[in-house]
């Protein structure tokens, strides 16, 4: 992953973790898992995402909906809760001082489902499964509060925060209570075996303060796939991204997680391996297609209500306040109001509504936009342009070009009625490098979208047309692309070009 992402990389697999929950002597009620971070080795202190212990809770999934609720104590789940954590091998342990590239024991279930030979190399040998158990439920008051700002209510409509597909059988009850648990989170102790374990130390976990990493940085995100389910492959994968977007506690990340990783870590790399936010949610589906964003919960704030909870329920509890890893205490560049606007990609960035239909798009000119034509397909229509810069500013505009619904070029120009003042201009590139990724592939006989398969039009084959018409207002050159060559219509409909035709040598 780069030299720049090794100390984030070895702070993540140290903290990661896995915390599965069950009920005692009910082996034929199952069992639920989730990622976790250790937060300190020495007294054991891990946090992990509360949604598994929504079956639990004595007074049910509503105890979590109470307006003024910031954390519950342990003994709000049942008696017949049982806990247990299980980590990678750390340096201190037999399995930590073999060789990187030995062969490991898969766990006797992984095993079972073994399919490849048994000679394929795995994984070093993990630490057994450890008891653990609940010290408390928490959770970010703001957190919750600006997640039911923008997802609830009318907002919510087609959104879904489950960890099931639209197609899977998932109840009411059950989304219920994952909505409900969605931005809660668990503090556990895990006791340790044996004295000299109890003084083992890890490395020492950095927490950056809210609003210390600024939108567009690097991110690493930890976490198990489907938790508990074979640890030896997929405990502790890594993922990594950048903060697309933040709003208070609530954070958005492109990086890749899946079901199962909530409550997994989240790492900059600068401060080199500073924990930013725990996953709250690994996935979203929206109008029955899988989004691939992700929403965390700052730490910082997690860590202040933790705090604040051992110290009010019980002084056995208190001394463990102190052992939670602090706020780094150098800041990581200006204030967040004192920062710049970022790059110009980033300001120029704007939104785009037309009707009932809204998208992003990219501001090419003080007057001119450019957007999807699935975004704004019809021509002479209102369009509403939103921009951050200058903030919440608000233009009229029109679609002066939409290319055909024909044209592999699915492109609209929005001509508007004011400047976008303080937007600055991006520079077209003059040449672009293949791989590069902007949209969604569908197939629309089967309606299946395929979200790591995209495609993306090169600025390269818009410039002639965007000059031409901010020197002259003719349209001809857009028009250009819906008559596209056969040879890109092939590619766009993920065709392989046909075979040249032999030709006689008579």
């Amino acid at each position: 992953m780069g030299r720049q992402w090794g100390p984030a990389m070895r702070a993540a697999e140290q903290a990661g973790c896995v915390v599965s929950a069950s009920r005692a002597g009910q082996p034929e009620a199952g069992s639920w898992s989730c990622s976790g971070v250790i937060l300190n080795r020495r007294p054991g202190l891990v946090l992990c995402h509360g949604g598994i212990f929504t079956p639990f809770l004595r007074a049910g999934s509503g105890a979590l909906t109470a307006a003024s609720a910031t954390f519950l104590p342990g003994d709000s789940c049942g008696d017949d809760l049982r806990l247990h954590v299980q980590w990678g091998p750390t340096a201190a342990s037999p399995a930590g001082r073999a060789e990187r590239g030995r062969p490991g024991l898969c766990t006797p279930h992984c095993a079972s489902l073994e399919t490849s030979p048994p000679s394929r190399p795995r994984g070093r040998p993990l630490q057994p499964p450890r008891p653990a158990e609940l010290l408390l439920l928490l959770s970010c008051p703001a957190f919750r509060g600006h997640f039911a700002h923008l997802f609830g209510g009318e907002e919510a409509e087609q959104w879904r925060f489950a960890n099931a597909a639209p197609d899977d059988e998932v109840s009411e009850e059950e989304e219920e209570d994952q909505l409900r648990a969605l931005g809660w989170f668990a503090l556990l102790r895990v006791r340790p075996e044996t004295e000299k374990e109890a003084e083992e130390r890890g490395p020492v976990l950095a927490v950056a303060p809210l609003g210390d990493v600024p939108k567009g940085a690097p991110l690493l995100a930890c976490g198990s796939p489907f938790g508990a389910f074979c640890p030896d492959i997929f405990l502790n994968t890594l993922s990594r991204g950048v903060l697309s977007n933040s709003v208070g506690p609530l954070l958005l990340t492109d990086a890749r997680c899946l079901p199962g990783t909530e409550g997994g870590g989240v790492f900059a790399s600068r401060p080199a391996g500073a924990l930013v936010a725990l996953v709250a949610a690994p996935l979203c589906w929206k109008a029955r297609e899988w989004v691939g964003l992700t929403l965390l919960c700052a730490a910082a704030p997690l860590l202040s209500v933790a705090r604040a909870a051992l110290y009010r329920l019980h002084p056995d509890t208190a001394a463990l306040a102190a052992l939670l890893p602090p706020e780094m205490g150098a800041p990581w560049g200006l204030p967040l109001r004192y920062r710049d606007p970022g790059p110009p990609w980033a300001a120029a960035a704007v939104l785009v509504e037309c009707g009932s239909v809204w998208g992003s798009g990219v501001a090419v000119a003080p007057r001119l936009v450019v957007t999807c034509r699935h975004v704004a397909p019809r021509e002479t229509a209102r369009v509403l342009v939103r921009s951050t810069t200058p903030k919440s500013a608000i233009i009229w505009g029109r679609v002066v070009f939409a290319t055909q619904e024909t044209s592999p070029y699915d492109i609209a120009v929005l001509s508007l009625e004011d400047d976008l003042d303080g937007v600055p201009v991006p520079v077209p590139a003059e040449q672009f490098h293949e791989g590069i990724v902007a949209s969604n592939t569908r197939d629309n006989n089967t309606g299946a979208t395929y979200p790591h398969l995209n495609f993306s039009i090169p600025i390269t084959v818009l410039q002639p047309a965007l000059q031409q018409y901010s020197q002259t207002g003719d349209l001809g050159g857009f028009r250009q692309l819906d008559r596209a060559s056969e040879p890109v219509r092939v590619v766009w409909r993920l065709q392989r070009p046909p075979a040249e035709a032999l030709r006689s040598k008579l």
